[in-house]
Order: C-alpha cells, then structure tokens, then sequence
C-alpha cells in the first residue's frame, strides 16, 4: 500500500500487557529521531535503558503518566507519553513562564516508520491533546532535536511553537534540544 493510503487505527490508553509491544516499538523508532553523531550501539543502550518494557510497564501504572498508542493489524503503530507532573528542570520552568498552568509533557512521542505520512501522528497527536486537556493541563510542551526537521516541522503544524532551549545527554553527547510547546482550551 503507498504511504499516501491513510492507515486503519484506533488509539487508546495503552494496556498492561502492551509494554513488550512498547518496548518493541521504541527500540525501532528511537533511533530514527537521533542526530547522526549518535551510534546504532549508543541509541539501543539509551532505548534498552529508559524505553524497556520495565520501563513502560511502569509508565502504565503511574498515575501522573499517560500511555496512548495507535493499534493497527498487526500490532502498535504508534505511541505518545504525556507526563502530568511539572519539569524538574528549571531552564524548562523558565521556558514556560507566562503559559497557562499546569504544563505536562509531551515526552514521547513516536510512529512506526510505515505508519509514516498515513495519518497515524495526526491521530495520536490529537489524542494526547485531548488527553492533557481532560486531565486539566493549560499547556503541552516537548523537547525536540534542534537537527530533527521533520519532526520539528511537524509539531509546529500541530500548534507548537518554540518557547526555549534543553539539554538532552545522550551517551558521550549532549544536545541542545528545542522546547516547544501549545496551550490548550483548559488553561487557566
């Protein structure tokens, strides 16, 4: 099927028994959103680390984390993960002074490479908006790659505008990543 052909989903909250898939998933797509100084070895460490199905079952059970994926025949196609808590980080604080509070964070947010150009990241998107607006957030942010462009170009299709800077370590590196982020209806 070309990749102009939309794609039959549905996302949702993701289940308990969604986090192999999860870490399945995450293993393909990280990489595919790393900077070029980055190895194949550094990004499978970092995925294998944080993005584990330890990892996502954790997300799962958390209350202050929301776990969306987009299903398709055969499998997951896609996943976002909102986290409702405020940054840690003071330069993000700083970035989002001025927006309507609480802010979460759009913190993952990725679709399976043949999923790509057939809807999916519309959908999930628009699912992981409503998702922090129902749970009373008045901002959405992220933090992207500064050399990811089409992922930046995405995001700023779906309302985002740049609000900051953040570093990301990353193996031996550190990135200087982009914060974007996009009120919502619910702010106060």
């Amino acid at each position: 099927m070309p990749s102009t052909d939309r794609a039959v989903f549905a996302v949702g909250p993701a289940r308990d028994t969604d986090a192999a898939a999860l870490a399945s998933l995450a293993a393909l797509t990280f990489p595919l959103a790393c900077p070029p100084a980055v190895t194949e070895e550094e990004a499978a460490e970092f995925a294998g680390r944080t993005l584990s199905e330890d990892a996502f079952a954790g997300f799962v059970a958390d209350s202050a984390r929301r776990v969306l994926v987009a299903r398709a025949d055969p499998g997951l196609v896609g996943y976002a993960l909102l986290v409702l808590e405020p940054p840690a980080d003071p330069q993000i604080g700083t970035a989002l002074e001025g927006l309507p509070h609480p802010t979460a964070e759009l913190s993952k947010f990725y679709t399976h490479p043949a999923a790509h150009g057939r809807g999916v990241a519309s959908g999930l998107m628009a699912a992981a908006l409503q998702t922090a607006e129902e749970a009373g957030t008045g901002t959405v942010w992220l933090g992207v790659n500064g050399m990811n462009l089409r992922a930046q170009a995405f995001y700023r299709k779906s309302g985002f505008s740049a609000v900051g800077r953040k570093q990301f370590p990353l193996g031996p590196h550190l990135f200087d990543d982009l914060v974007l982020a996009r009120s919502l209806a619910s702010g106060s």
